[in-house]
């Protein structure tokens, strides 16, 4: 995961760099919900087997029985990473603490940088 935040960290930084001139702060937040909904994606998809995801969503705060529900359902990965238990397990402060720039985060910074020039 940290080679995946990297890799996007640097992608970010890029690409707001190229559309910092756009006056769409609201496509920027779009974009990282679409992210972490992405990557909450991503550890569903890597926890693999019920067993290893009731564990993980118990290690993340999530009552043990609603853990046992979501770990052994028959939904889709990209259905389950927008669900509450999984957007509970995995807040955004989460995404931040492992040290993901978010892009309105990113696009701020330039657009003051910008502004100040």
């Amino acid at each position: 995961m940290n080679h995946r935040i990297r890799a996007l960290n640097r992608f970010i930084s890029g690409w707001c760099a190229y559309f910092a001139l756009a006056d769409t702060p609201s496509v920027f937040r779009e974009f990282d919900k679409w992210i972490r909904r992405r990557l909450r994606q991503v550890y569903w998809k890597q926890w693999k087997k019920p067993k290893t995801k009731r564990r993980m969503l118990k290690s993340l705060g999530i009552p043990p029985q609603q853990a046992y529900e979501w770990s052994y359902t028959s939904k889709g990965s990209w259905r389950i990473s927008r669900s509450p238990p999984l957007g509970r397990a995995l807040p955004t402060k989460h995404f931040v603490s492992i040290g993901l720039v978010g892009f309105s985060d990113r696009y701020g910074h330039v657009r003051s940088v910008w502004r100040t020039a």
